[in-house]
């Protein structure tokens, strides 16, 4: 409870209205794969939210790394920057970095639209101008290959008028059971209904590490359950014979927060000419003035000790995030940046245990990368590499063409492949 607080006070009401509790699959009517896309192969998308690079070694996860140990391993993923869940999902669905696709943060605001993104925030989350790029599903439709989604970022809404095949809108109450159920109704059904590509999520361990920390027993078990659920559905699938490519990541790390003190946010910013988004690593000024931005950045600068101030232009290049990367002109005229491992938080407010969402050359932020199935090679051990290159991995072993460019390259990843 203490991290949905934190999450309303952050995000406002909207963060504690209830959660829409729908658990019915939703289905596209009317479509079909192709008689070429039935003969492709196929993919499970995994994701674990916060399976920083190192847990399944830390904790034993004995069935994770048996199966790596067939196929590939990263040593490290790098997510995205700015390293939260929300940008680092549609990230790996679109290949193409946040400020390139527009989900620039789990919160922030739309100038040109005249509203906020959140992530609790349904009507947003479902109104399809706020995603950019073209999500793996989206491409897989469009070439007449079916998909699937037991939630992921983006799939809950209709980008360039495509939704998955199937799909839950999100609801994390839903079982285990019958998430693991759906996965194998749907490689049951005829070849011409059957999804080719489905997409898996799991918030445990994400969950267990921002109200514990990575560091706890809450966080080992999360990493267990997790552990035990890719067993069910791995020894599930192979049981039906088909040819089935696993891809296992995580959008981000974890860091164990510094809970002594955290930084408030400046009273130097004046709420009645900066409009403020705030997350827990970093906070957005939108200027309802431009003449405002030079008076407040230099007071910042003079007083910041526990958090960088950027303007857009300024921000690390390897981070793609400056004002001329910025495609939806959603990025703050001001960021601050929190430095690791301290918290921004509400006057008041205890902290949580756990974040991310720091500078992504943070070693605590490194996500997880494994991948096993009949494509892969065995027993291989690649270098870190960036998140946006798993989308071209995906779409070569799918065989759909890439339409738009996209920042990730097949050449990262291609030595993973069997030839």
């Amino acid at each position: 409870m203490r991290f949905y607080l934190f999450l309303a006070l952050v995000f406002g009401p909207a963060v504690l209205s209830a959660q829409i509790a729908d658990s019915t699959q939703k289905v596209i009517p009317g479509r079909a794969n192709s008689r070429e896309q039935e003969q492709k192969p196929y993919v499970i998308l995994i994701s674990a939210d916060g399976f920083r690079y190192d847990l399944a070694d830390k904790y034993n996860a004995t069935h994770l790394l048996a199966l790596r140990a067939q196929g590939v391993r990263a040593t490290s993923m790098t997510p995205s920057f700015p390293s939260v869940t929300f940008p680092n999902h549609y990230s790996l669905a679109t290949g193409l970095y946040p400020s390139h696709h527009g989900l620039v943060d789990n919160n922030f605001f739309d100038v040109k639209k005249g509203r906020g993104y959140t992530i609790r925030d349904r009507a947003a989350v479902e109104d399809p101008d706020f995603y950019g790029g073209t999500p793996i599903w989206v491409l897989a439709e469009q070439q007449k290959m079916l998909t699937a989604s037991f939630f992921w970022v983006g799939s809950e809404t209709s980008i360039d008028g495509v939704r998955p095949t199937y799909y839950y809108r999100f609801n994390d109450k839903i079982s285990l059971d019958t998430r693991l159920k759906a996965v194998k109704d749907w490689l049951t059904l005829p070849e011409a209904q059957r999804p080719h590509l489905i997409t898996f999520y799991l918030s445990w361990v994400d969950h267990a590490e921002h109200l514990y920390g990575p560091e706890s027993h809450q966080a080992e078990e999360a990493v267990h359950e997790v552990d035990d659920a890719i067993d069910r559905m791995t020894r599930m699938v192979d049981s039906l014979h088909l040819p089935v490519n696993y891809v296992f990541v995580s959008d981000h790390g974890m860091a164990q927060v510094d809970t002594t003190h955290g930084i408030p946010v400046p009273d130097v910013i004046d709420t009645n000419k900066f409009i403020i988004s705030v997350g827990g690593t970093m906070v957005h000024l939108y200027a309802r003035d431009k003449r405002d931005i030079a008076p407040t950045y230099g007071a910042l600068k003079t007083i910041a000790t526990d958090y960088y101030v950027y303007l857009p232009a300024e921000t690390p290049a390897r981070w793609h995030y400056t004002d001329k990367d910025d495609r939806h002109h959603r990025i703050g005229d001001i960021i601050l940046v929190a430095h690791y491992p301290l918290l921004f938080h509400p006057k008041g407010m205890h902290m949580i245990a756990g974040e991310h969402g720091y500078d992504n050359a943070v070693p605590d932020m490194g996500a997880t990368f494994y991948a096993w199935g009949p494509v892969f090679k065995n027993g291989m051990t690649i270098s870190p590499f960036e998140n946006v290159n798993v989308y071209p991995l995906i779409a070569h072993i799918l065989g759909l063409n890439i339409t738009e460019p996209i920042d990730g390259t097949l050449k990262v990843l291609g030595n993973t492949l069997k030839k």
